[in-house]
């Protein structure tokens, strides 16, 4: 008689383990590390990247840029929504679960505006100094911050963190005439500085006038500039001549941003500059013209800038 062959038992295949889906960002990476029901932090080393609750991160005392775009921070808010926080904010320990910003303060309100708990932090140590040389070394690395804005950043971190120009040049990864250049802005007339920070006129623009002795020739300059929209080149070459035409009388008055039939506020228009203008980290110019026509103008000084700006105009 026949024995019958003992069946072998299958293992029960392991139930397949559900993947979240994309879009979490580093949340999904390091999840676990807070503990929503409690509302508190668990400890997180020196070094690592863990969430932290975002009632728990104070503002950084040395942000050295106080104006933040309120369009802008909510399409990053949007954008949060969906993919989570991509690149995680840094910190340094103050207490018992209390941290202050280093960087990341357009993630931080972007985050908060995004309703977002909790986010991911890198915890570093840190003292006042590294703060603020921190701040301000990852502020000039915007890539729309303008002249004026990096010019002042390069001011504090020679003064206050005692950097000499060849070593802040080394920090930012800028040669020292580029540092010279901009830190050289700060000695133009109050008016042409904020011309340059609302790009009005150009960084090309700028460097010229630096060569005017005379701040009322620098002004009248920059006067005919904005009423004629001189070129670089063309201011430029007026330097050159002894700016003695800077102030000439016949110069023309600046014309009308926009065409009154098309009943668009100039105030408007100022504010799509402005946006443009600090989107690209250019001058931008919009000149509506007869039956809803237009152009859009956006000044660069060098084919580099023009890449930058062309690298920014590709879509996603």
């Amino acid at each position: 008689m026949s024995e019958k062959p003992e069946e072998k038992s299958t293992p029960a295949a392991a139930p397949k383990r559900k993947i979240g889906g994309l879009g979490r960002g580093l949340n999904a990476l390091i999840e676990g590390s807070y503990e929503k029901k409690s509302e508190r932090l668990v400890s997180h080393p020196v070094n690592s990247v863990g969430l932290i609750a975002v009632g728990q991160i104070q503002a950084n005392p040395y942000q050295p840029r106080t104006h933040f775009d309120q369009e802008a921070l909510q399409e990053l808010a949007e954008s949060i929504k969906v993919q989570g926080i991509i690149q995680p904010v840094t910190v340094r320990q103050t207490g018992t679960n209390t941290y202050q910003l280093i960087s990341g303060e357009r993630r931080l309100q972007a985050s908060k505006l995004a309703g977002l708990e909790a986010i991911p932090a890198y915890i570093r140590k840190a003292d006042d100094q590294q703060m603020l040389e921190m701040a301000l070394i990852e502020n000039i690395q915007r890539e729309n911050l303008n002249a004026i804005e990096i010019a002042l950043s390069y001011q504090r971190l020679v003064s206050e963190c005692n950097l000499k120009q060849e070593e802040l040049g080394d920090r930012v990864g800028k040669n020292r005439s580029t540092v010279t250049n901009y830190l050289r802005l700060l000695k133009l007339p109050p008016d042409i500085q904020i011309g340059l920070r609302d790009a009005v006129i150009s960084m090309g623009h700028a460097r010229a006038l630096i060569n005017i002795e005379d701040t009322e020739q620098q002004l009248a300059l920059f006067r005919r500039i904005v009423a004629e929209e001189l070129s670089v080149r063309r201011v430029e070459q007026l330097v050159r001549n002894g700016g003695s035409s800077a102030s000439r009388p016949d110069a023309p008055e600046a014309q009308p941003v926009h065409d009154e039939s098309l009943h668009v506020p100039v105030a408007e228009l100022r504010r799509t500059e402005r946006h443009l203008s600090e989107r690209f980290g250019s001058r931008v110019l919009v000149k509506p013209g007869p039956q809803g026509r237009g152009e859009i103008k956006i000044a660069f000084d060098s084919v580099e800038d023009m890449q930058r700006i062309l690298h920014i105009l590709q879509p996603a």
